[in-house]
């Protein structure tokens, strides 16, 4: 059961480091011209796309790199956890951002 468990995360962090890329260039072509709050969303809708591909990318290595290397691992883990919250911390600012624009509309 714990087998499955693990190829099931792998596979959705791989799926969501593909989407994490495919996001990432459809920000990237967007030639539109933006005012300064629908840039500063777009600024935090990137942010939260690169944040989650650092995190594949260290979940990546640490399944990739041996155990025993125990100095890399460590630091693989505080990296996955510190772009976890910053993935989070930006997400959540989104609708905050949102809500604030709203409000100074009005």
């Amino acid at each position: 059961m714990y087998l499955a468990n693990l190829f099931c995360h792998e596979f959705v962090v791989a799926v969501s480091f593909v989407a994490c890329i495919v996001g990432l260039v459809l920000l990237w072509d967007s030639k539109i011209e933006k005012d300064e709050a629908q840039a500063s969303g777009e600024v935090l809708l990137t942010m939260s796309f690169a944040y989650w591909l650092v995190y594949c990318v260290a979940f990546g290595i640490e399944k990739m790199v041996l155990p025993d290397w125990e100095g890399l691992t460590t630091t693989l883990k505080i990296t996955r956890a510190l772009s976890y919250f910053l993935t989070f911390s930006c997400i959540l600012s989104l609708p905050l951002h949102k809500f604030s624009v709203h409000e100074v509309e009005e």
